[in-house]
C-alpha cells in the first residue's frame, strides 16, 4: 500500500514548513508514501523553498502557471500521484501522532464502500473543536459540526492530546468512526479508485464546497462517508490569501446542483426544529397528523421524511435563492 500526500500551496511557508515537518514526524514506521506538493502561483519564497526539496526522493512538485484554486491544484497532484489511497492536507494543519492510522482502519472496516474518510479538527490557535464532520443545515447549506467542548488553550499544544468533551470522548471509545453526510477536504483520505471512478474535484468550485460537492457524488455512487474519531490534527483555519472571496458563489452552485438531495439531507432537523418551536407554546401547534410525522422521522422510527418537512427545506431554499439573486 503506498499513500499519497497532495499538498496544495498559495503562500504562507512558514505554515507549509511547519506542516512538513509535523506530516514526516507522524509518517507510520515502513509507510511507502509519497508527498506531492502543488504551487498555485505563490509569491512569497515558496517556490525556492520548494526547489531546495530536490534532493528528497519522497517529495514531488508540481508547479502551476497560474492561481486556479483548490480543486484544480488537487486535481493536478491527483493527475501524477501513484498511490492507492490518496490523502489530501491543506498546508496550514499541525499533525499529531497517530492521525493517519484511525483513517486508514476506517477504509479497511467499510473496504470498497467507504467513500471519503475525514477526522476530528481542532482550531490551532484555541483548541476548540472546529470539525466532526459536515451537516446540512436548516437554510439546505452545509455546516461543520463543532459538537462538544473544545480543549484549552495551552503554550504547547502538541504536548499533550486535546480535550474533546466526555460525549465526544466516550464515542471514540466505542465508536472508533461515524458516517456523514461530508467531511472537509483540509484533511481527508480517499481511494485512488473512487477519485478516478468520481472524476476528482468539479473545478467550477472556486475554493469552497468542491469538498462537499464531492462527498455527495461518493454518496450518490453507492458509498459511505465517515469521520475517523480517533484521528485528531490542529487546523489554522482559513489561512490562504482569498480564501473565503467566492464563499456564497460556491454555496449557490451546490444548492443549485443538490437541490432535492439537500432538502432530504435537512429534513431530520427541519422536523426536530418544527417540534422544538411549537412545543414551547402547544396552544400554537399545528396540524397533529404533521406533528406525529416529524416526531418518528426525527427519531428515526420513520424511514422516508414528512412531505411537510421537505416542503419546509425547499422554501428555506428559495430564500436562499432569493437572497444570492441580489447579491451575486
Amino acid at each position: 500500500m503506498t499513500v499519497s500526500f497532495l499538498i496544495p500551496l498559495y503562500n504562507c511557508l512558514a505554515l507549509t514548513q511547519a506542516m512538513l515537518a509535523s506530516l514526516r514526524a507522524t509518517l507510520p514506521a515502513g509507510l511507502a508514501h509519497e508527498i506531492i506538493f502543488i504551487d498555485d502561483g505563490s509569491t512569497d519564497g515558496t517556490r525556492p523553498w520548494l526547489a531546495s526539496l530536490a534532493t528528497d526522493p519522497a517529495i514531488r512538485v508540481v508547479l502551476q502557471r497560474e492561481n486556479l484554486g483548490y480543486a484544480a491544484a488537487n486535481n493536478a497532484g491527483a493527475a501524477v500521484a501513484r498511490g492507492e489511497f490518496f490523502a489530501l492536507l491543506n498546508n496550514d494543519l499541525v499533525l499529531s501522532p497517530g492521525w493517519l492510522e484511525p483513517m486508514l482502519a476506517a477504509h479497511r472496516a467499510y473496504g470498497d464502500r467507504a467513500g471519503l474518510v475525514g477526522n476530528l479538527q481542532l482550531d490551532a490557535k484555541t483548541g476548540a473543536l472546529d470539525h466532526a464532520g459536515i451537516a446540512i443545515n436548516l437554510q439546505g447549506k452545509p455546516e461543520h459540526l463543532r459538537r462538544g467542548p473544545g480543549a484549552p488553550p495551552t503554550s504547547d499544544p502538541a504536548a499533550r492530546p486535546p480535550s474533546l468533551g466526555l460525549s465526544l470522548f466516550l464515542l471514540r471509545l466505542f465508536c472508533p468512526h461515524r458516517r456523514s453526510v461530508a467531511v472537509t477536504g483540509a484533511c481527508v483520505l480517499v481511494r485512488r479508485a473512487l477519485w478516478e471512478k468520481l472524476g476528482g474535484f468539479d473545478e467550477k468550485f472556486i475554493n469552497g464546497c468542491e469538498d462537499v460537492d464531492l462527498c455527495l457524488r461518493a454518496a450518490a455512487a453507492g458509498h459511505v462517508n465517515l469521520v475517523a474519531l480517533r484521528s485528531v490534527v490542529r487546523h489554522h483555519i482559513s489561512s490562504s490569501p482569498g480564501r473565503k472571496l467566492r464563499d456564497e458563489a460556491n454555496t449557490r452552485h451546490l444548492v443549485l446542483r443538490w437541490h432535492d438531495t439537500l432538502c432530504l439531507l435537512g429534513a431530520r432537523l427541519w422536523c426536530r426544529d418544527h417540534l422544538e418551536t411549537y412545543l414551547r407554546d402547544p396552544r400554537n401547534f399545528p396540524d397533529p397528523a404533521v406533528a406525529r410525522q416529524a416526531f418518528f422521522y426525527a427519531l428515526h422510527f420513520r424511514r422516508t421524511p414528512p412531505p411537510r418537512a421537505l416542503t419546509g427545506m425547499a422554501r428555506n431554499l428559495s430564500r436562499e435563492l432569493s437572497r444570492w439573486q441580489k447579491i451575486l
